[in-house]
C-alpha cells in the first residue's frame, strides 16, 4: 500500500439527554458531547467510514488510522462513555452512534456511510444497523424508557467488522471466573473451578466434560450477578429512589479456558497469554472487563439474560453488504464469534477474510504488514460493491 498523507481534525457532536440521572462525569445540563475526529487526505469523497467503540476514544486505534492512510475518509467517534464504562448502557451508545451518522450526512454532507467496528465496536455497529433496518429495542435492559425507541436511526450503506466479538455479555461470560460462588466472599473459591489453582485436578488440555461444566458455571455466575442487580434496582424503586443507581465490583473477570488451552476455540494465539498479558494477573487487575459497574450498566452490557445488543442475534436483520475480517492470532476475541456472525447474515453480499498472524491489537514485528492487508481487504471490498472512496 502506498500511504496517503492525511489530516486529523477534532470536532464535537452535541445532542441532548433529558434523563434524570447523570451517568458520566463532567456533563453539563442535558448536553451529550461526543468527541470525534475526521481523518482524511486531500482527495474529496462522498463516502465516509464511521468507527466507534462503546468505551474509550477510537481516534488513535491503528485500524482507523490505517484506513485513512489508504485514502478513505474516516470519522472516529467516541460514545458519551469515553472516560469509562461503569454506567454504560448500550442503548445510549446506539443513540450516540445515531447522532454521529446523522451529523456525517446532514452537516458534513457525506452521501454514504460505511459502519466499521473493531473489537467491541463490531457488536455496536451490527446492533445499530439491525435496529436501523428493523426496530426491536423499545426499552432499556433495565426495563425503562429510552429515547432510542423514538429516535430515527439512519442506516449505514455497508458494514465492516474487524477482530470483533459478538457482544459484551457473551465475551464477559466466557471470561468470568466461575470459582467465585459468593460475590460477597470473592477470596473463597472452588478449587475445581479455579483454573489458576494448582490444586485443581483439571488441567489443560481440558476434557469436553470439564469444558461443559466450566461454561455452565460461568453462565450460572452471570445469572447470579444479574439477580443481585435486579434485586438492588427493585429495592431502590420500592423506596421511591428509582432514578438512583448502585455501584459494585465484579471480581475475577479474566478466566477464559482459552488462555491456558489453545485447543479451546482454537486459533493461532499464544498459550498462557491474553490481550491483557498474563491472564492470571489480569483476572484480578483493575483493567479487567466489568470490574466496576452499576445495576443498569451490568444489565445492559454484561447480563446474559437482559443485554440487548448482540451481533449474532442482529445478523438476520442486516441487508447491506457485510465484510468480516478475522485476525488469526486474536488474543482477545473468540474466533467463533465473527464466524457465527457471518453465518447469521442471510444474504450473499457478504465476505469473510482472515489475516494470518495478526493479533488483536495488530502489535508485534509484522503489525504494519497486517494493517496493510486489512486496509487492502477493506479497499477491495468497497470497490467490489461500488461503495466509493477518495480517488
Amino acid at each position: 500500500m502506498n500511504p496517503t498523507r492525511y489530516t486529523r481534525t477534532p470536532y464535537l457532536i452535541v445532542s441532548r439527554d433529558l434523563g434524570p440521572r447523570k451517568e458520566i462525569y463532567g456533563s453539563i445540563g442535558d448536553a451529550v458531547v461526543l468527541q470525534a475526529q475526521l481523518l482524511r487526505g486531500d482527495e474529496p469523497s462522498t463516502t465516509v467510514v464511521i468507527g466507534m467503540h462503546p468505551v474509550g476514544s477510537p481516534g488513535y486505534l491503528p485500524a482507523f488510522s490505517q484506513l485513512a492512510r489508504a485514502g478513505h475518509h474516516v470519522i472516529a467517534c467516541a460514545t458519551r462513555y469515553s472516560m469509562g464504562d461503569a454506567a454504560l448502557q448500550m442503548e445510549n451508545a446506539l443513540l450516540d452512534l445515531a447522532a454521529c451518522v446523522r451529523d456525517a450526512k446532514e452537516r458534513l454532507g457525506y452521501e454514504r456511510v460505511i459502519l466499521a467496528g473493531w473489537s467491541g465496536g463490531g457488536a455496536l455497529m451490527a446492533g445499530y444497523q439491525a435496529e436501523a433496518e428493523k426496530r426491536v429495542i423499545t426499552r432499556t435492559a433495565a426495563g425503562e424508557e429510552t429515547a432510542l425507541a423514538e429516535t430515527e436511526l439512519i442506516p449505514g450503506d455497508a458494514l465492516a467488522v474487524l477482530a470483533a466479538h459478538r457482544s459484551r455479555h457473551h465475551l464477559l461470560t466466557d471470561f468470568l471466573d466461575p470459582s467465585i460462588l459468593d460475590e460477597d466472599r470473592p477470596d473463597e473459591r472452588e478449587p475445581e473451578l479455579n483454573i489458576y489453582d494448582a490444586r485443581n485436578p483439571n488441567q489443560p488440555p481440558y476434557t469436553d466434560e470439564y469444558i461443559q461444566r466450566y461454561r455452565a458455571a460461568q453462565h450460572e455466575r452471570n445469572n447470579r450477578i444479574t439477580e443481585r442487580a435486579l434485586s438492588r434496582l427493585s429495592a431502590l424503586r420500592s423506596t421511591g429512589r428509582g432514578v438512583e443507581d448502585h455501584c459494585f465490583v465484579v471480581h475475577g473477570t479474566m478466566a477464559d479456558l482459552r488462555w491456558l488451552d489453545p485447543a479451546v476455540d482454537p486459533n493461532d494465539r499464544i498459550a498462557g497469554h491474553s490481550y491483557l498479558g498474563d491472564p492470571r494477573i489480569a483476572n484480578e487487575s483493575t483493567a479487567g472487563l466489568a470490574r466496576f459497574t452499576t445495576t443498569r450498566g451490568w444489565l445492559s452490557q454484561w447480563s446474559m439474560q437482559h443485554a440487548q445488543v448482540d451481533a449474532v442475534d442482529s445478523a438476520d436483520r442486516i441487508t447491506v453488504p457485510v465484510l468480516v475480517i478475522v485476525n488469526s492470532a486474536d488474543d482477545a476475541c473468540p474466533p467463533s464469534h465473527p464466524h457465527d456472525f457471518f453465518a447469521g447474515i442471510q444474504h450473499d453480499r457478504k465476505e469473510l477474510h482472515t489475516i494470518d498472524g495478526a493479533n488483536h491489537y495488530f502489535s508485534g514485528g509484522d503489525s504494519r504488514q497486517h494493517l496493510d492487508v486489512a486496509a487492502d481487504l477493506f479497499g477491495s471490498w468497497t470497490d467490489r460493491y461500488d461503495l466509493g472512496r477518495a480517488r
